[in-house]
């Protein structure tokens, strides 16, 4: 399998801080290797994961899931049961079998973890979609990945079209059935660790919405990888999952959650004050945030979060889009005894490949973590493909056994982003520093040309998050005939500013070089996001030429 090895070179030309091999010029991981299973064994990411549990076995009080919202748990014990009665029952009343497609929608809910668990452990490919998607939406999921069966609510389910096994529905008498059925004789289903164990779902900002081909080894070789690194505790980890099962962020949580005997508390539609309640009932020490989230705390002030005990938070983890260095200070101040820990990753490299692990890293400002256990790195130059050392911005490449197998029904699209080595192309403008931190800058599709110039969104947009009367704001490309195009802001005022176009203008210009400076300002209300907080920069500029268009 490409990536499974990583490239073996002698020890002295691997710089022990950075990780950056002189001769390879390829970034190793300054992390201990962890072992991994044989790929020979036939070893789903099931098995994996309750391998680990009767390594070390919670006790049997031990809560493995909590609706934060009606208060239900389910015990070890009866998690264990309950995916061992469904496993047996989708074969025998479903026709369910090795390599079929489940088509899932739903919100979190307690039962979509133990439906994961039971559908890896029979060799079915679990494909979960967002919830809130559209008939035509649902439709082209279902083109992509070809369900036979799908798993729905009976708030989803109308948006559905008729699959050849049918529908189940989750919360229902039936589905209750399934789980809590007389245990048979449970016959092994041989699931090779290569089998697709998933189909999730690119975020689709640079084009269509992709199926990404996950296999058993990849989420396996996630689990182990953070099992690898956690900390010694006196009791089980208390985490709270306030991102969706169906993306990778949370699918991945909920796999090595699950697998390392922590108590995995999900919330469904995020908010500040269920969230602040959570915490405090359920002594939340880690909590799972995207970007909106963690900006939400900074900015609630007193508000919303102060009415609530949050003296059992040790760790916010954010993932899904970097956090501004604002907002990162912001954090800090506002909730010093917590670390904020970043992490880089895509779905198409079964989540994040750089951590933040511990408090020290927390501190490096603006950095998104180290790379991960068994994976390696490559920082190359988007116009001459030359791999770059560290401080030097490129493209970032990532290789190991956590990378995808590729696009679903797309070989075109596969091969564009994944070369014949292994190597993943991310997309993404970064650089490492000499101790290894990633240091997230752009997308590169995202970076604008202006007269053979590149001027890279997120450094204006840093400039203008410097001045008080801007709430928020995003830069992307306006087309321009002479120039090719130039940057233009999209502003979101401070409550009460009456800032306007030119002064945004001549802040910028104060500040950067002569081919940097603003063109254009528009002010909206709000940007658009997609549900992890990335904003939409594509959207940005087809609002400002609709808007031009508009005034003509």
């Amino acid at each position: 399998m490409a990536g499974e090895n990583p490239t073996s070179t002698a020890t002295s030309s691997i710089d022990p801080s950075s990780g950056f091999c002189s001769k390879t010029l390829v970034y190793h991981s300054l992390r201990p290797p962890v072992p991994l299973p044989p790929l020979s064994s036939n070893i789903s990411i099931a098995d994996y994961a309750f391998s680990l549990l009767a390594a070390t076995p919670p006790s049997p009080a031990t809560v493995a899931l909590i609706d934060a919202s009606t208060s239900r748990r389910i015990l070890y014990p009866e998690l264990i049961r309950r995916v061992r009665s469904l496993a047996s029952s989708l074969p025998s009343r479903l026709r369910l079998s090795r390599g079929d497609r489940a088509l899932i929608i739903s919100p979190n809910s307690l039962h979509v973890p133990i439906l994961y668990f039971a559908l890896f452990s029979i060799g079915v490919v679990v494909s979960p979609i967002n919830p809130a998607s559209t008939k035509s939406e649902i439709l082209h999921h279902i083109q992509l990945s070809k369900p036979v069966v799908a798993f729905a609510t009976s708030g989803t389910a109308l948006n559905v079209p008729p699959l050849s096994l049918g529908m189940v529905i989750l919360d229902s008498a039936e589905f209750e059935s399934l789980m809590t059925s007389e245990l048979g004789e449970l016959d092994r289903v041989e699931v090779s660790q290569s089998d697709t164990a998933a189909i999730l779902y690119s975020s689709g900002t640079t084009g269509r919405v992709k199926g990404v081909e996950l296999t058993h080894r990849n989420l396996i070789t996630t689990v182990a990888g953070v099992n690898a690194l956690r900390l010694a505790r006196k009791s089980p980890a208390v985490t709270l999952c306030a991102v969706p099962y169906f993306h990778v962020y949370g699918f991945a949580l909920c796999a090595r959650g699950l697998g390392m005997g922590e108590t995995l508390v999900h919330m469904g539609r995020f908010d500040l004050g269920a969230m602040g309640r959570a915490i405090e009932e359920f002594k939340v020490c880690q909590a799972a945030l995207a970007p909106p989230a963690v900006v939400a705390m900074v900015k609630a002030g007193g508000s919303m979060m102060d009415g609530y005990d949050l003296s059992s938070l040790e760790v916010v983890r954010c993932g899904g889009a970097p956090l501004r260095r604002s907002v990162v200070n912001g954090f800090r101040d506002r909730f010093s005894h917590v670390h904020l820990a970043q992490a880089y990753g895509l779905t198409e490299t079964t989540g994040r490949v750089f951590s933040t692990v511990g408090p020290l890293e927390s501190k490096v400002l603006g950095a998104t973590g180290r790379l991960c256990p068994n994976c390696e790195a490559k920082v190359v130059d988007p116009t001459t493909s030359a791999a770059l050392p560290p401080l030097q911005s490129g493209e970032l490449w990532v290789r190991g056994p956590s990378i995808m197998k590729g696009y679903v029904g797309d070989e075109e699209a596969t091969r564009a982003i994944l070369d014949s080595e292994g190597w993943l192309r991310t997309g993404d403008l970064c650089y490492i520093d000499c101790e290894g931190f990633l240091f997230f800058m752009d997308r590169i599709k995202e970076i604008i040309k202006y007269k053979g110039y590149q001027v890279a969104p997120a450094e204006l947009e840093h400039v203008l998050y410097s001045h008080p009367d801007i709430a928020e704001v995003a830069i992307a490309a306006y087309p321009d005939d002479e120039a090719g195009e130039f940057p233009m802001a999209f502003v979101v005022k401070r409550p009460g500013s009456n800032i306007d176009a030119s002064r945004i203008k001549d802040f910028v210009t104060e500040k950067v070089a002569p081919y940097k400076k603003i063109k254009r300002v528009l002010f909206l209300e709000t940007l658009p996001k997609n549900a992890q907080g990335k904003v939409l920069r594509m959207e940005l500029t087809k609002l400002a030429l609709l808007t031009t268009t508009s005034k003509l």
